[in-house]
């Protein structure tokens, strides 16, 4: 299991300098929120990749459904290729806060998921390369030689891990389709992260079954654990529930204590 860490609210020098630290303490990857109004998740990622060799870079996550698709797959794409590989995005609908109430009314959970299906479908024909089209409810495009991008290092896309919600088939079957899952489980409350390696293991099980019905292989595919850990924790348990990734995610903290957790080096 590979192992991340969120690098909540930082300005770019930070992400590059955190970075650099995480790759020297053995991280695998580091991760932004990607806002509409804030700073730019890409350029500090970009800002991060000219400082580093080995270390993933990604958002945790791209509220897909806000963006045009072809300006995250050119923005994704660039990066990827500068990079020389290791980009990587995480997608969802994203969760509704006063950051983006304040620019846009709601347009509804069901409008957001068909924004977000057809957002994935024009990234991947965009990273597959020409000649592509789509004609969606709410996208279009038409085929295009203009100023083609070359392609990106990773193919046939650079992955994509997308939130799937169980119990709800249509929101894990969306996400069983594509690189990677960030679990989520409806409760009362609305959805929310897997509270334990069990409930973890339940998700993953009917994520298995579904990619199966889809002929879809098993091996290969991402599965994303967060929470947070002190240094000398073990996340095993998370790991033998099926989980391929562990990302550190404590929002509520201090860039002086992320880089104090950065520096202890990632869990065992």
């Amino acid at each position: 299991m590979r192992a991340g860490v969120v690098l909540p609210f930082f300005d770019a020098p930070d992400v590059a300098e955190t970075a650099v630290l995480a790759e020297a303490h053995g991280w695998d990857g580091v991760f932004l929120a990607e806002a509409v109004w804030g700073v730019d998740a890409w350029v500090s990622l970009t800002a991060a990749a000219m400082c580093t060799q080995r270390i993933r870079l990604g958002t945790m996550l791209t509220p897909l459904a806000r963006f045009k698709p072809w300006d995250v797959a050119s923005k994704v794409g660039t990066l990827d290729r500068l990079s020389g590989g290791r980009v990587q995005l995480s997608v969802g609908l994203g969760a509704l806060h006063p950051g983006w109430t304040a620019f846009e009314p709601d347009t509804g959970r069901a409008e957001r998921a068909l924004l977000l299906d057809e957002g994935l479908a024009v990234y991947d024909g965009l990273m597959r390369g020409r000649p592509f089209s789509f004609d969606g409810r709410r996208h279009t495009v038409r085929e295009t030689d203009f100023f083609p991008p070359p392609p990106t290092v990773q193919r046939p896309r650079v992955p994509v891990w997308v939130v799937g919600a169980h119990p709800s088939r249509k929101s894990l079957g969306r996400a069983v389709r594509w690189d990677g899952l960030v679990p989520n489980v409806f409760g009362p409350e609305g959805a929310r992260g897997p509270e334990s390696p069990a409930e973890l293991a339940e998700v993953v099980g009917a994520a298995r079954e579904l990619r199966s019905d889809l002929g879809l292989p098993w091996e290969g595919y991402d599965v994303v654990a967060e929470g947070v850990t002190s240094p000398g924790d073990s996340v095993r348990e998370w790991e033998d529930a099926g989980a391929t990734w562990w990302v550190e995610s404590n929002w509520d903290t201090t860039p002086e204590a992320v880089r104090r957790r950065v520096t202890a080096g990632p869990p065992s």
